[in-house]
């Protein structure tokens, strides 16, 4: 009860909460993906699984890649969960890396953002027979052009840019990554609010890619 209690009247304490905020007040849930990707990173996965389906995430990658496999799992999980992503690369973003960068709906890098683009690469540290070892090879190359693919259409870049981009394999700067068109570049430097740069790009203000 609060002092309305000595005016004769009863009145609840604390007041009624509001039930939600306005939805342009929520902020989106965050993840870093960070490190190798590969079966061992088995945190990220849930992580987007925890986000609300179709909801708001801001993904900050700092990773120079690892299993291609994990990339596409990554990628594909926000794409079928149709999460509004805003990817920022805080750091490199590389190799494998570049399949969930390139789902995200919104990317922003910095000047000094690095990725590397370069074919997918094969490496065991098991023994295989002959056998074995041609059908992983047979396989990759399978693989390396349907990556490719994908890559082209979630960008879009044309397969003359990636091809340029990928063989033998060149490191790509941020700057240039704007420039063609794939990424909106920002200085969290020089940006007193950068956090707000992040928030009016979110994904949700983009058209949805098919």
């Amino acid at each position: 009860m609060d002092k309305d209690r000595k005016n004769g009247r009863l009145t609840a304490y604390p007041g009624p909460q509001p039930v939600g905020r306005p939805p342009e007040s929520r902020q989106p849930t965050e993840i870093v993906f960070s490190g190798e990707l590969s079966d061992r990173n088995t945190d990220l996965l849930p992580r987007l699984l925890d986000v609300p389906l179709k909801g708001e995430v801001v993904i900050y990658f700092d990773t120079g890649g690892g299993s291609v496999y994990s990339g596409l799992a990554l990628a594909t999980m926000i794409r079928v969960r149709e999460l509004k992503a805003t990817a920022v690369v805080v750091g490199e973003c590389s190799s494998a890396g570049l399949l969930p960068f390139a789902a995200c709906r919104r990317r922003l890098v910095t000047s000094l953002s690095t990725l590397l683009f370069h074919p997918i690469r094969w490496s065991s540290e098991e023994n295989v027979h002959l056998e074995e070892a041609a059908e992983w090879a047979r396989h990759f190359r399978q693989l390396e052009g349907d990556v490719d693919h994908l890559l082209t259409h979630l960008f879009p870049i044309s397969a003359e840019k990636l091809h340029e981009w990928t063989r033998p394999g060149r490191f790509v700067s941020g700057t240039e990554l704007a420039a063609a068109g794939l990424a909106e570049l920002f200085d969290p430097f020089r940006n007193e609010k950068p956090w707000q740069t992040v928030r009016q790009a979110r994904a949700e203000t983009a058209p949805p890619q098919t």
